[in-house]
């Protein structure tokens, strides 16, 4: 069977299969990795998120509540510098400049400080969010709605995150404190925490894939000797049965052909001086002992082609059309007289052939049948049309079709394939191409 292996002596299935499997292995990781970015990145949202949390109530808490006093709700200038110096000091001066604003209101809605000096005093309402912080006294994170009034001034500074809390004055009072961090910060946690752990992920799939390369390559190569043992033993069927074949044509042709060719002779000399009537019986007993030897060569013609394997493929052919002929149907072969195929690709044609022609006589009740063989740009091909009943090639087993549907998988263990193009009413066409 040739167009199984490539001329170094290597298996093609296992490199296809090989290759296959690298390909969707790399499209899996392209994948996950995909998937893990983002999932990265939202987890590196999320601990970023937390991140400002913590660090806010740690600045309102251990640094700014200290210093709060009641003269701050009445605006005292020294209440207002001395939480302003520490604003300044210990929440606004990082070196990475993640916070752009920070803001304490009172219960009502009013700013009672705020870096910006310009908001000092003014009121807005409170949304929902705020005046649950004030209830329920927890730490509260959300992206900033820059179209309200009083995040006029951080207009322009890009995407923020609002973080507040509530703080109390030294009498109880209670006060919110808020941070307006950067989307730069976020993006800076949520990058770091990616390049921590999305090299861990990409590495841990990729040493995965380069595990299991031995395992497949293991299993690419078992798959691939049952295959070949596979075709060895069809091979080895083949060629007994190409032996079967000639030992019956041969023991046919030396035995029973011969003596009927005897007899035939010697009935026609009985007949020469037989008397009548009898001399008349003895012709025809003769002239059917040749019919019969006749119908017998043409049987051993279909056993066994001589030709195909003495003159070749286009001989074995014309003999197989003479038969077909012989019983009354038009016959046309068109065979490219450049060609030069491999023996195993001219019994598998030669056995396509005839058993499409005797499909062609025996079921299809064709009128013609036209057999061509030529070259192709990646080796050659057969085609085999009749003019008959045609049938439908979906219906698998059908009358005298079961033949065909078994020369299926002998093209493709050829590494061929095989196609039936017909319809009831429309004749049929049987075409098998072979890399040689």
């Amino acid at each position: 069977m040739r167009g199984l292996h490539r001329a170094d002596g290597g298996p093609r299935p296992v490199r296809e299969a090989m290759t296959r499997y690298v390909a969707i292995g790399l499209a899996a990781i392209a994948l996950i990795s995909v998937v893990g970015v983002w999932l990265f990145h939202r987890a590196g949202e999320a601990e970023a998120v937390r991140d400002a949390k913590d660090q806010t109530q740690i600045a309102a808490q251990g640094s700014v509540e200290p210093t709060l006093s009641d003269g701050l709700l009445r605006e005292q200038p020294s209440a207002l510098a001395a939480v302003d110096r520490v604003i300044q000091e210990r929440v606004l001066s990082r070196p990475d400049d993640a916070i752009a604003r920070v803001k304490i209101w009172d219960s009502s809605g009013r700013i009672v400080y705020s870096d910006e000096s310009a908001l000092i005093g003014k009121r807005y309402p409170l949304g929902a969010d705020e005046r649950e912080a004030f209830e329920n006294g927890r730490v509260t994170a959300e992206v900033s709605d820059l179209s309200k009034p009083e995040n006029r001034y951080e207009r322009g500074t890009g995407r923020l995150l609002e973080v507040y809390l509530p703080i109390r004055t030294p009498s109880g009072r209670p006060v919110l404190y808020e941070t307006y961090y950067r989307s730069s910060f976020i993006s800076a946690r949520a990058g770091r925490i990616f390049r921590q752990f999305a090299p861990v992920m990409i590495g841990a799939l990729a040493l995965l894939a380069l595990i299991q390369l031995p395992l497949a390559w293991w299993l690419a190569r078992r798959i691939q000797r049952g295959q070949d043992e596979r075709e060895r033993l069809l091979k080895r069927a083949i060629d007994a049965s190409d032996v079967e074949r000639r030992r019956i044509a041969r023991d046919l042709h030396d035995g029973v052909v011969q003596d009927l060719a005897a007899v035939s002779y010697s009935l026609a000399a009985a007949a020469e001086g037989a008397p009548a009537p009898y001399d008349s019986n003895l012709r025809t007993a003769a002239a059917e002992t040749r019919h019969g030897i006749g119908q017998l060569r043409t049987l051993l013609v279909e056993i066994y082609p001589p030709e195909l394997h003495r003159a070749g493929l286009s001989a074995a052919l014309a003999d197989l059309l003479g038969t077909a002929s012989g019983r009354g149907l038009e016959t046309s072969l068109d065979f490219d007289p450049d060609l030069r195929l491999e023996p195993e690709t001219e019994a598998l044609f030669f056995r396509i052939a005839q058993e499409a022609v005797r499909n062609a006589v025996k079921h299809a009740g064709a009128e013609s049948v036209t057999v061509r063989v030529s070259a192709t740009a990646a080796g050659a091909r057969l085609v085999v049309e009749d003019d008959g009943r045609g049938f439908d090639p979906a219906v698998a087993g059908g009358e005298g079709h079961f033949g065909l549907r078994v020369l299926e998988g002998l093209a493709h263990d050829a590494g061929g394939e095989l196609e039936i193009d017909s319809a009831p009413g429309s004749g049929t066409r049987v075409t098998v191409e072979v890399a040689t």
